[in-house]
């Protein structure tokens, strides 16, 4: 969709010009000011949110000054910008189109006001230009001394260092094993070798400097992380403001310095509607729910000016004793934002998390015990010692066995299906664990065999047993449902049509759970025998009992009251709270995806549905005329033409422009958490964080390297790193270390 200059007397256009459009700001003093130097009338009566959704002003309005490119490809004006430059004559009637913009008669002082406002708006530019400017933003270089000719090209050489560090999983230090073992400074280390292999900049900065000295305090080591990593992030923050509607997505918790922090993503359709999820910074998890949700929302509006009113979605991969705090965060969220709809992550199948969402210490200690065997199978040796327990103990079942080779071979305990897997392999991992422990054969170290000893004895017992089984038949329910969601479009439409079904299911399982327990009980005590585990109610409980003087408790009904039970009731719980109405209306609407609309035969009613997304479609009035013609152009199609099969492949259609109302509807929906993210060259930006976090110790990690390591594809402008260290810290330049240098003195002297 073309963007149109709001400016009186201006005809441009986005598609027949070069120039940058850009929208009027939110900030309500700017935007008026914006307003006033218009002199159109008819903007005066439109509100910030309006103006800044639907209008638009090109460079020409704006002191060349102001404007400048951040890239070959992005133009950007400066914060403080205001459009100066207008043509405000009052045409003759009949010129210029019918829809003519509205000039208002200017006064002898609205044209003393405007001229002062242009001479101070330029005299502020002129301030700004001597520290803000790119020395290539008007095309122009400045004139710079040989001093700070060298100080660019120094700053920019410990930035590519930096880079470096990052982009390669490079600890700033290397971990000390033993006390008397002095710590190696990663940083210092790149450093020697650049200059040892020919940078000037750094060679001329540090020649004469003793060997030992360190060329950066740790104060100003952080000054450059924090400007690089700042740096990047704008620029993806720069694509999410312009696209405006975002969903918020969090992952499992980071700890930094014995501290635990959560990973904040946010997923949007950018300037080119290809939707995208980036990793944005680590928010600290300390304090209650009420806390943390001040902390997002200050950090998403005060830090990176997003409004919380744009969100659409909200989804919380937090696992363990933690995932309640974030269900209490969600639904804080949703009461303030009513439409950040709270849904399951596309990246992480919703039995999973329907598991971790579970309160019940038996069911988070086998969550906790599955994400501990992931991490186990990942040593050399371990899975084939898995392999070789199931061939034993299927030998009579060499179908069975192949089957469950092929199904643990990778990733399993992320799977939807994970409970059924565990539930057939559950005796051969056992005999496996125990293998390993014994170590017959020496190929394990200690760590390795006191490890399988605890997941053994974790996973013989009768109450772990019960708990699998349980899950894996009430989950079974809701497995077809959420793989089907979490697939492509087609099959997620589906889904979002059969959740009357699933809790169909889930209901009548309820009713006559009675009879349900007693199979399932059944079915655990034949395990267990086989196993060789006691049938026995836990012994924490048993003495509680004990201590209370109570008559103990028989072992079905243990089993009954404190497993069986609260699990159904749960899911079935947090499963209607997931899907609401309005959740399940929402994602109904992808039925404007032409392939979706044909399998309806094109009688699909999407104007029943748009009623939540009303506020972000620009012409809401016409939706209905337009949701016609978008049915009728599919539905009269020439036989050669195929239907889009996806959102994605819809929004990339090249006359989506021309339908802006169905535009604006399929990019809300695709940012919506439960749908899955389209294939992008790489690894998602989960992904890429958790391979920083397997390739780097633990207490080696750091927030800005891991922010920059995620963000490695992103590629920021150097100059720009330099101007911006320049100017928040004028005076503190980079140099070495004065109390290194005094040492590095002292040992030259001895």
């Amino acid at each position: 969709m073309p963007n149109f200059c709001a400016a009186p007397n201006c005809t441009r256009k986005s598609t027949q010009s070069d120039l940058a459009f850009f929208r009027f700001p939110r900030d309500p003093e700017r935007c008026r000011i914006w307003v006033e130097n218009c002199r159109r009338a008819d903007l005066e009566a439109k509100t910030v949110d309006q103006l800044n959704k639907h209008y638009r002003l090109c460079a020409k309005h704006f002191d060349p000054s102001l404007v400048y490119k951040t890239s070959p490809y992005r133009t950007v004006l400066k914060d403080t910008a205001i459009p100066t430059m207008f043509d405000l004559t009052i045409r003759p009637r009949g010129q210029g189109d019918k829809h003519r913009k509205q000039i208002k008669e200017l006064t002898e002082e609205d044209l003393k006001r405007i001229k002062e406002r242009r001479l101070a708006a330029a005299a502020a530019s002129k301030k700004e230009n001597t520290v803000e400017e790119s020395p290539s933003a008007n095309g122009v270089e400045p004139q710079l001394s040989t001093e700070e000719r060298e100080l660019r090209s120094y700053l920019r050489s410990l930035f590519e260092v930096v880079i470096l560090l990052a982009k390669q999983s490079i600890p700033l230090e290397t971990y000390k094993v033993s006390a008397n073992e002095k710590l190696s400074n990663n940083f210092q280390a790149l450093l020697d070798y650049r200059i040892n292999a020919g940078d000037a900049a750094l060679r001329r900065r540090f020649e004469g400097t003793a060997v030992n000295a360190e060329y950066l305090s740790t104060t100003q080591l952080g000054q450059l992380l924090d400007v690089c990593e700042n740096t990047v992030r704008e620029e993806m923050l720069m694509e999410a403001r312009e696209s405006r509607i975002f969903s918020l997505v969090t992952a499992d918790l980071v700890d930094f310095g014995n501290e635990k922090h959560l990973p904040l993503f946010l997923r949007f359709v950018n300037q080119q509607n290809i939707l995208r999820e980036e990793f944005l910074d680590f928010v600290p998890f300390n304090g209650d729910e009420v806390a943390l949700v001040e902390r997002l929302e200050a950090q998403l509006t005060e830090r990176w000016g997003l409004s919380m009113e744009d969100c659409r979605g909200q989804a919380h991969k937090v696992t363990g004793a933690s995932a309640t705090k974030m269900k209490a965060v969600a639904v804080l969220l949703m009461e303030k934002y009513p439409l950040a709809l709270h849904m399951p992550c596309s990246r992480m199948a919703l039995n999973i998390h329907l598991a971790n969402s579970l309160p019940f210490p038996n069911v988070q200690i086998l969550m906790e015990t599955l994400r501990r065997i992931s991490i186990f199978f990942r040593r050399p040796g371990a899975q084939a010692e898995l392999e070789k327990a199931i061939s034993s103990h299927y030998q009579k079942n060499e179908d069975k066995a192949v089957a469950l080779k092929q199904a643990c071979s990778s990733g399993w305990t992320k799977q939807h299906n994970v409970f059924d897997v565990l539930l057939d392999i559950l005796v051969p991992l056992i005999y496996c664990m125990d293998a390993i422990h014994s170590n017959t054969e020496g190929v394990f170290d200690s760590a390795v065999m006191v490890d399988a000893r605890s997941l053994a004895e974790i996973l013989a017992d009768f109450e772990m047993v019960m708990t699998v089984i349980v899950m894996k038949n009430v989950l079974m329910y809701t497995r077809a449902f959420g793989r089907n969601l979490q697939g492509e479009t087609q099959e997620a439409f589906s889904a979002a049509n059969s959740l009357t079904a699933v809790m169909h299911s889930l209901n009548e399982v309820n009713d006559n759970i009675d009879v349900y327990h007693d199979f399932w009980y059944e079915e655990a005590v034949n395990v267990a025998t086989g196993m060789e585990v006691c049938v026995r109610v836990p012994r924490l409980f048993t003495q509680r009992q004990r201590a209370a003087d109570i008559g103990e408790i028989q072992t079905e009904a243990y089993y009954r009251e404190y497993v069986t039970l609260p699990i159904i009731h749960s899911v079935m719980q947090e499963v209607e709270e997931m899907f609401s109405d309005v959740n399940i209306k929402a994602l109904k609407c992808i039925s404007l995806v032409p392939a979706i609309m044909g399998q309806m035969k094109f009688n699909t009613t999407e104007e029943n549905d748009a009623d939540i997304y009303h506020g972000d479609l620009p012409s809401p009035d016409t939706l209905p005329a337009e949701l016609h013609c978008w049915r009728i152009k599919w539905k009269h199609r020439g036989k050669e033409v195929r239907l889009p099969i996806s959102i994605h492949e819809t929004l990339q259609l090249p006359d989506i422009k021309f339908f802006p109302n169905v535009n604006a509807f399929l990019k809300v929906i695709s940012t919506l958490p439960a749908l899955k993210m389209e294939e992008q060259p790489g690894e998602a930006a989960d992904a890429r964080l958790q391979a920083y976090l397997d390739s780097v110790p633990a207490k080696q990690w750091d927030r800005s390297l891991a922010v920059l390591h995620v963000n490695a594809h992103v590629k920021p402008d150097l100059d720009v790193m330099v101007d911006k260290y320049c100017r928040l810290y004028p005076e503190d330049e980079p140099e070495m270390e004065a109390e290194s240098e005094e040492v590095a003195e002292e040992e030259a002297m001895k």
